[in-house]
């Protein structure tokens, strides 16, 4: 397990927090999930992996919150970040879990928020599609799950796009 906190040469300042990552983000189990190891501790089994720079160094750190927090000594962001992750990982998994309506096509829909979803199959592939009010999605799904969650970020998209 490395430890760069006691390798010369890694800065152990001034880095700068770029983006934080939910790995599980695609909803995945926690059996199937590739977990990250932290870059700076060698903490195992990272799930929400801060990205981190610094100016004397040309890689980018994937690190753990706490390491992020102690790089980059900024001790509310890196934890802030993490926290919204978590808050829409859960929001995910009350999604997935809403009571789909079925249409008389045999399609399931949904009206949320004056707004309309409708996951349907297509009649070539069998696979299941999303669309939101009337932007159909371009992606395909094996499972009525996975369409789910497709649609449940689609509609995070539209959200910090300002058009939800």
């Amino acid at each position: 397990m490395a430890n760069h906190w006691n390798q010369q040469g890694i800065p152990h300042k001034g880095w700068v927090l770029e983006d934080v990552i939910d790995v599980r983000e695609d909803g995945q189990p926690a059996e199937e999930t590739a977990y990250e190891t932290c870059m700076m501790c060698g903490n195992e089994k990272i799930r929400f992996v801060h990205i981190v720079s610094h100016r004397e160094i040309s890689l980018e750190y994937r690190v753990g919150c706490v390491c992020a927090e102690k790089m980059t000594n900024d001790y509310v962001n890196p934890k802030q970040r993490e926290k919204e992750l978590r808050n829409r990982a859960t929001r995910r998994i009350n999604w997935t879990k809403k009571h789909w309506k079925i249409s008389k096509n045999s399609n399931r829909y949904l009206n949320y928020k004056e707004h309309h979803l409708l996951i349907y199959k297509d009649k070539k592939t069998g696979k299941y599609k999303v669309k939101i009010d009337d932007t159909f999605g371009k992606r395909s799904f094996d499972y009525l799950e996975k369409a789910k969650i497709a649609s449940f970020n689609g509609i995070e998209y539209l959200k910090a796009k300002g058009e939800w």
